[in-house]
């Protein structure tokens, strides 16, 4: 298994998924992630019963699991001096320093850039915020629901005009995790140039500003056109000219999704594996120009012989076909897919109990071999932790008494929230 970050020790002080997903996905290349966590509650998101969908229930905490795997662990009380000075002498030991903290409690808490770097000028240091480290709104939290989809113009994009409300993410942590995904590159590249030039870079990524990437394109072609962008109101698959794009229903109300951009060049062996080959010579669409100019009625065509057969009977007839499409496919059939399964896109991992789950892999690949996880992090409720000292310090207290200790992150039962920031 190729560990590129082997070596490499990140400290975080975090909460929720936005930051804590880029602290996994290091850990996953094999970067030590010591995560400082409440000393009492723990991460928040230890306490989050509920997505607001579905309820987690008493097995594994798989959102807790998503953001946190492979990560050790250790509970500080960051209000008062002495626990600080055992977060010191990690961050003095440390690469990377990983926060999500507002920038009033950064300085509350004395772990801003210059803290930190009192006691290791070297360490490079990395925030994560909702709308980014400037302007009115810098000392604002928010979440990926808020800054990544609604404010950065996702939510608006997607929602098909004339809906009576706004669609939202798709999956729980979905704008945190491409989030964490941004800063994990981020901190390669200030660890490269660290390595080159001996300068340790301060990184910022906000969910604001990934946000507005994942929209770049929508944004740009906006600005050229002096119009937002939407989703065509269409009620049928199909581009203007290109019958051969667009969502098309299948006749158990399922759907596929068309993306031959050349239609003309697809236009005979999409005819055929529709059992339309005649289609292909028809004068209406026997060039690309009659196929662009009458792609309304094509496409009519092409929606009726779709809506005649299930989505599993045009998986199977659509596998040989040459041009570009997919199934339109719910979570779980994406966990089932082989394409998936093949390339080790979903892992299996267990808790420290040996409670076996899966998790989605990290999906940067090295040396031609999937991303493993490390062992899960979550125990179940009422159990003990085994725990390891973490030698900072002979005379290192938590407050209220009690030796601090470092273990592999295990489930607690309090709870708590706040925004990511």
């Amino acid at each position: 298994m190729s560990q590129p970050m082997s070596g490499i020790r990140i400290l975080e002080v975090a909460e929720h998924a936005f930051v804590p997903t880029a602290g996994a996905v290091l850990s996953d290349w094999g970067a030590d992630v010591i995560k400082v966590e409440h000393a009492q509650r723990g991460d928040a998101m230890r306490g989050l019963a509920k997505t607001g969908v579905v309820s987690l229930g008493d097995g594994v905490h798989v959102l807790n699991e998503h953001a946190n795997r492979g990560k050790r662990s250790i509970g500080i009380d960051l209000s008062n001096a002495e626990g600080r000075e055992v977060l010191y002498k990690l961050a003095a030991r440390s690469d990377v320093f990983l926060t999500n903290k507002l920038p009033n409690v950064l300085k509350k808490l004395k772990i801003d850039i210059d803290d930190i770097r009192a006691h290791n000028p070297k360490i490079i240091y990395v925030r994560g915020t909702a709308f980014g480290p400037v302007g009115p709104d810098q000392n604002r939290g928010g979440y990926d629901m808020t800054a990544f989809w609604s404010r950065a113009g996702s939510a608006a994009s997607a929602t098909p005009p004339g809906l009576p409300f706004v669609v939202p993410q798709p999956g729980p942590a979905y704008g945190d995790s491409l989030g964490g995904m941004t800063i994990a590159g981020g901190i390669a590249g200030a660890l490269l140039k660290r390595e080159r030039t001996g300068e340790a870079s301060v990184v910022d990524v906000s969910l604001l500003g990934t946000g507005t990437w994942a929209m770049g394109a929508g944004i740009a072609l906006g600005l050229q056109s002096g119009e937002p962008w939407s989703m065509a109101a269409a009620a049928r698959g199909g581009g203007p000219s290109n019958p051969l794009t667009g969502i098309y229903k299948t006749s158990d109300d399922r759907f596929v999704s068309l993306v031959m951009l050349q239609a003309f060049k697809y236009w005979p062996d999409f005819c055929a594996h529709i059992d339309k080959p005649e289609l292909a010579a028809d004068e209406r669409f026997d060039s690309p120009e009659k196929l662009s100019d009458n792609a309304a009625e094509a496409r009519t065509i092409v929606a009726e012989v779709i809506e005649g057969s299930t989505l599993a009977e045009w998986t199977e007839r659509f596998s040989t076909l040459q041009g570009q499409w997919a199934p339109v496919q719910n979570s779980l059939e994406v966990a089932a897919d082989p394409q998936v399964r093949a390339n080790g896109y979903v892992v299996r991992t267990a808790t420290q109990e040996g409670v076996e789950f899966e998790l989605v892999s990290s999906p940067v690949q090295f040396d031609e071999k999937p991303t493993a996880t490390h062992r899960g992090i979550q125990r179940a409720r009422g159990q003990s932790a085994p725990r390891t000292r973490l030698r900072v310090g002979a005379d290192s207290r938590i407050k209220g008494g009690g030796s601090h200790h470092l273990t592999h992150q295990n489930s607690l039962t309090g709870r708590g929230s706040c925004p990511h920031n």
